[in-house]
């Protein structure tokens, strides 16, 4: 049998959230609507312009020809005539995924002793740690083409460029992950080590470190994706890369060569979002993806 004062309870407490959940809705419809307003963003604009960009798609799109796909490079429609200058493309491929890779080690190596001294669990004095959240708050504040655009009218066109503004820009993200979940981990490790006497870098080495590793691997990865997807970025503003070779193909209206160009991109991010998984689930997991 229910209870009367019970059900009673239970009734105002749904009423309750229903009116929250409905005042909140609408709050941020308001709020969607009136930012939208503020942009000048319209639908209809979007809904008239967007054959345009399919138009440009379809442009793109290489004219094949199935009796002439594997001719030589000089026959029209063939595979090799559509990728002339892969010859070129590929080793902007591998530059592209030696930058995000370099940028996102020594990322990972400064974040991480950063993190450990922007912690508010690691006894670190209040002013330093409030010097390096400040700090990493400003490096990832800055967005990385901004960086880029910044560092390439300083050092020129190259991949210096692009490698420090990826390697900023995630110091300051890792930074903020990583010193939240180090204050997320468990104190009684850390209570247990200092009531036998351990240091506090002895703590943070043998009490905090293990918890967190994990954490570290995992985002080291998915920071290791989103920074190659960002240097083909970068590339836009001559920082390096694959994307100097995209801009260039679409200044110069070379179509077809801006199809094989995305086509590159996106089988190296396929196959990087898919090797990067099972090492992240092998190694944070400690078995075989």
């Amino acid at each position: 049998m229910t209870n009367p004062d019970f059900e009673r309870y239970y009734q105002q407490i749904r009423g309750r959230q229903k009116r929250d959940t409905l005042l909140w809705s609408l709050l941020l419809l308001g709020l969607y609507l009136g930012s939208a307003h503020l942009a000048e963003f319209n639908l209809h604009t979007v809904w008239v312009s967007l054959p345009h960009f399919f138009d440009y798609l379809r442009e793109t799109i290489p004219a094949l020809r199935f009796d002439a796909l594997f001719k030589d490079v000089k026959t029209d429609g063939s595979l090799a005539w559509w990728g002339y200058r892969l010859h070129i493309q590929l080793p902007l491929i591998w530059e592209t995924l030696q930058l995000a890779l370099a940028a996102t080690v020594l990322s990972v190596m400064v974040a991480g002793v950063l993190a450990f001294l922007a912690a508010g669990n690691t006894q670190t004095p209040r002013g330093v740690s409030f010097a390096i959240r400040t700090g990493v708050a400003f490096l990832r504040t800055m967005p990385e083409l901004a960086w880029a655009v910044m560092f390439v009218m300083a050092f020129g066109i190259g991949v210096i460029p692009g490698f420090l503004a990826l390697a900023l820009h995630t110091i300051g993200s890792l930074t903020k992950l990583f010193y939240e979940a180090i204050e997320s981990a468990s104190d009684k490790p850390v209570r247990g080590l200092a009531a036998a006497g351990a240091s506090s870098f002895q703590r943070m080495r043998f009490a905090l470190w293990p918890q967190v590793k994990p954490v570290f691997l995992s985002y080291g990865f998915m920071r290791l994706e989103i920074n190659f997807r960002q240097s083909t970025i970068l590339g836009l503003v001559g920082a390096g890369g694959i994307g100097q070779e995209l801009m260039t193909n679409i200044k110069l209206d070379r179509y077809d060569q801006v199809s094989m160009t995305l086509l590159l991109i996106i089988v190296v991010v396929s196959l990087l979002d898919t090797f990067s998984g099972k090492v992240r689930k092998r190694v944070v997991e400690g078995k075989a993806a």
